[in-house]
């Protein structure tokens, strides 16, 4: 059976206004509503639409985290997966732990393609998908804006600092997905019924023997600066003068 693995990340929304905690060690997440990392649900949806095209049989989302996660993957599930494994742990992991996490599940499901967001919107890492297809000896394209797929090979525009790049990759591959690749769908009340159904596997992390060294300590988190206000400049040779003044010319 032809399948794809898509990781899904449960962060804070990203609509909501983050708040440091009092003593810098991180953000305040009790209250505060979580969903999918944005970048991880644009990864399952070009799964789905994957599927509709007939180019594979099933779809599996997986997670790694609390075991509040469930609720991004039943999101993931009422969205169109098929199943659902979520690795449980209260653990901070750093990129290489999780990537070392999803190669385990990579050689137990033999998968066609591992779809992840690009990065997570609450750490910026952008690591996990180049470490996964350096464990698992296969290709990579990362910061995907289209993707082409037949039986043996992907074709994929990738989003560069220069503009847009398109390479071509054997499969089975990791890709990992930037935000122009699609819009993804809205979840409809029926799906969510119906994924109540679906099967979730819950594994505990340490049933996977793995050591975790975290080579990152956070020290500190705090706000930006609060921008200066703005000003208005009634034409151009104002807008010059102000420039100069400030240096900035």
């Amino acid at each position: 059976m032809k399948n794809v693995l898509v990781g899904l990340k449960r962060v804070v929304d990203y609509n909501v206004r983050v708040r440091i905690k009092n003593d810098g060690s991180g953000v305040e997440t009790e209250g505060v509503k979580m969903s999918i990392n944005p970048f991880d649900e644009i990864a399952l949806e070009e799964a789905l639409r994957i599927k509709e095209k007939g180019l594979i049989n099933e779809i599996i989302v997986i997670s790694i985290g609390p075991s509040e996660s469930q609720q991004q993957l039943r999101t993931g599930l009422a969205m169109g997966a098929d199943k659902a494994i979520l690795i449980e742990t209260s653990a901070d992991l750093d990129p290489l732990t999780i990537s070392k996490i999803f190669y385990n599940i990579v050689e137990r499901e033999n998968p066609l393609l591992v779809l992840l967001g690009k990065q997570g919107i609450d750490n910026d890492n952008n690591q996990t998908g180049q470490m996964l297809a350096a464990l698992w000896g296969r290709p990579q394209a990362t910061f995907a804006s289209k993707i082409e797929l037949n039986e043996k090979k992907a074709t994929v525009t990738r989003e560069v600092d220069l503009g847009l790049e398109t390479i071509e990759i054997d499969l089975p591959a990791v890709i990992t997905t930037d935000l122009r690749l699609n819009e993804p769908r809205y979840v409809k009340l029926p799906d969510i019924m119906k994924a109540k159904n679906k099967p979730l596997e819950i594994i505990p992390f340490t049933d996977f023997k793995i050591e975790v060294k975290n080579t990152l300590k956070t020290i500190n988190i705090e706000p930006p600066e609060k921008r200066e206000k703005g000003i208005m400049v009634n034409d151009s040779q104002e807008l010059i003068y102000v420039l100069k003044e400030k240096g900035l010319l």
